[in-house]
């Protein structure tokens, strides 16, 4: 039996988040050929920290504590594997000297002061963000909506970078064509949509520059991607969208 598209669906839970997704029937899809569907986990994750946001504020607490609230229901709902690579990667790309060991430090599961920094900043700039939408009343739309573009920008990084280790995911999700990326770059856009068709362009054009950006120093620093350059692009991208929104409230 060809894999189909729940398959894949599936497989993209499975890949990216903790949540339930069930079991996958006949053949398994490669994880390249699942990425079209990534920006769907990151609406269920969005859903799930739009919630969180929405009864912590309910219930009286501040914008900020709300937003807190929504980053750690999203790091359970993920096992944080995106804010672990961007870690790794800051540790790598900080403390290494050369190329390989850059790649050695990133495998390391140990947190180095590069990766601390790197994980404060990120989590206080999206906090603020997350509370700066929370006050203007469009908090559930924009989780749901940058949860999805951020993931969205994601396969197209499998589509032009190698792989920089013969091993590990990044190496087990490289080969996909083209369709899959264009596919996950819709979904992610149309998920941006309900702030607005001006807000959308602006919002996914600053994530796309940044996943890029950062794809640059990646190459340059150990010549492709890996599951840790994924992560880390995941969440510049979020940052990135974050900053659109909270510039246009």
């Amino acid at each position: 039996m060809r894999p189909s598209r729940a398959g894949e669906i599936r497989l993209a839970f499975m890949l990216l988040s903790r949540l339930p997704a069930g079991r996958i029937e006949g053949e398994a899809p490669a994880m390249a050929a699942s990425s079209w569907a990534w920006p769907l986990v990151g609406v269920a994750v969005g859903a799930i920290m739009a919630l969180v946001c929405g009864s912590a504020l309910w219930l009286g607490l501040p914008p900020l504590m709300a937003a807190l609230l929504a980053l750690a229901a999203g790091a359970l709902a993920t096992g944080a594997m995106h804010e672990d690579g961007l870690a790794d990667l800051a540790d790598g790309f900080g403390g290494g000297r050369d190329r390989a060991r850059k790649l050695e430090i990133m495998r390391d599961s140990r947190i180095g002061s590069y990766g601390v920094v790197a994980l404060v900043l990120a989590l206080a700039f999206r906090a603020i963000g997350i509370s700066t939408l929370a006050e203007a009343g469009s908090a559930t739309a924009a989780l749901v909506g940058i949860a999805a573009a951020s993931r969205a920008v994601l396969p197209a990084a499998l589509v032009m970078m190698p792989a920089a280790r013969g091993d590990g995911l990044g190496h087990s999700a490289a080969g996909s064509g083209p369709a899959p990326a264009l596919v996950a770059a819709g979904i992610g856009f149309l998920c941006l949509l309900p702030l607005g068709f001006g807000t959308a362009v602006v919002a996914g054009g600053a994530m796309a520059l940044a996943a890029t950006l950062l794809a640059g120093l990646a190459l340059r620093q150990i010549g492709g991607q890996t599951g840790d350059v994924m992560g880390a692009m995941q969440q510049v991208a979020e940052v990135a969208g974050w900053a659109v929104l909270s510039a246009s409230v």
